[in-house]
């Protein structure tokens, strides 16, 4: 059976059909199905709190992976993708980095901020929120970025991508509400993004730590993916706000930060515009980032630098935000293509060729030859 396959081909397919698998598992559970319920009850589970019986809540091992092991899968995500964060970058592979993660932020930060002042931050205008807004824009997926560039654009587009794995996770949206008045402290910062700290530091030490971490980029993304969406109901996805914002986030993030990065590159003499709309996505991992900010809000409440009821509103809006993200995430993996496939057809046009370092070489040469 081509199961892994079958799901590789859903835009965002490892991180959205377990989060959607887990949604489904927990929306039967949150019906409490008499049937169901009895069968759980002669299998000899015991009820919950209210009395409840239900498949994520049977304990063991099987209930703290698949119902409560969300943010530690996270953890060990971030911990691996950190240790593939390199240091080293060539001298263009580093500037088309920098711009284009910069650019990403900048656009996202600006968006989150304006949304803010005219609406509610919390659950504004279609139950949209700064946390979500930000987590959707300033996060990029790089696998999709990586592919692009290497079919489209040319060796110092896809370096690039060591720049811009900086933008995986929490920090950036951390960092983002903090400037606008959240207040955590630094032990929040510190307690977050620790395990990318330190297996950054670990990967650029010891190569063979780097190879040996490399499969966790990959392999725990399904697994918090579900229990992300245990904590969610299938309510939420047939909300058509909720539908409604995910899809004004996907294409927000593809023309915004698309446009902006490639505006950018023009203004640093960049010709080739490969890149910037590589970059115009919402990563999968950006569906872990609400979690892991309800944790720090956790975190800065307990510490007295946060007061409970502004802690608990940033609980109480992760799994919307979540929702939301997770349809940005397929609504950018579909448009995100199509926009480098427009470009890269525009640029063709113009004689500007996006896989050379030098686009107006193959055209200069043509010429020449003719």
């Amino acid at each position: 059976m081509k199961i892994k396959k079958t799901i590789e081909k859903v835009p965002g397919g490892l991180m959205v059909v377990p989060l959607m698998l887990g949604a489904f598992m927990n929306t039967i559970d949150q019906l409490h199905i008499p049937v169901v319920m009895d069968f759980l009850k002669g299998l000899g589970v015991s009820p919950t709190a209210d009395g409840h019986y239900e498949f994520l809540r049977i304990g063991g091992f099987s209930e703290q992976l698949f119902k409560n092991g969300a943010l530690t899968l996270i953890a060990l995500f971030l911990f691996c993708a950190g240790s593939q964060m390199n240091f080293r970058v060539g001298g263009k592979a580093l500037k088309k980095g920098v711009l284009l993660t910069s650019s990403k932020y900048l656009t996202g930060l600006f968006i989150g901020l304006l949304f803010g002042y005219f609406f509610d931050p919390f659950n504004g205008l279609l139950g949209l929120s700064t946390m979500a807004i930000i987590a959707a824009m300033t996060n990029g997926n790089g696998g999709m970025y990586a592919a692009l560039t290497g079919q489209y654009g040319n060796r110092s587009d896809v370096g690039g991508v060591a720049v811009l794995s900086l933008n995986d996770g929490p920090f950036f949206t951390l960092m983002s509400l903090g400037l606008m008045g959240s207040n955590f402290p630094i032990i929040a910062f510190v307690a977050v993004l620790l395990p990318i700290g330190i297996g950054m530091i670990l990967g650029n030490l010891d190569p063979d730590i780097r190879e040996f971490l490399k499969p966790g980029e990959i392999l725990p993304v399904p697994f918090f993916a579900f229990a992300l969406g245990a904590g969610m109901n299938f309510a939420n996805f047939f909300n058509p706000s909720v539908v409604a914002a995910g899809l004004t986030l996907g294409v927000l993030t593809v023309v915004l930060t698309g446009g902006t990065g490639m505006l950018v590159f023009k203004l640093f003499k960049e010709k080739s515009q490969i890149a910037p709309w590589a970059e115009a996505s919402t990563a999968g991992n950006a569906v872990g980032t609400p979690a892991a900010i309800a944790a720090a809000a956790a975190v800065a409440a307990g510490s007295g630098m946060m007061s409970a009821e502004e802690a608990a509103k940033f609980e109480g809006i992760a799994n919307l935000a979540t929702a939301q993200i997770s349809i940005s995430v397929l609504t950018t993996a579909i448009l995100c293509p199509i926009a480098v496939i427009m470009i890269d057809r525009y640029q063709q046009k113009r004689g500007i060729n996006g896989k050379l370092e030098d686009p107006l070489e193959g055209s200069s040469a043509k010429k020449g030859i003719a």
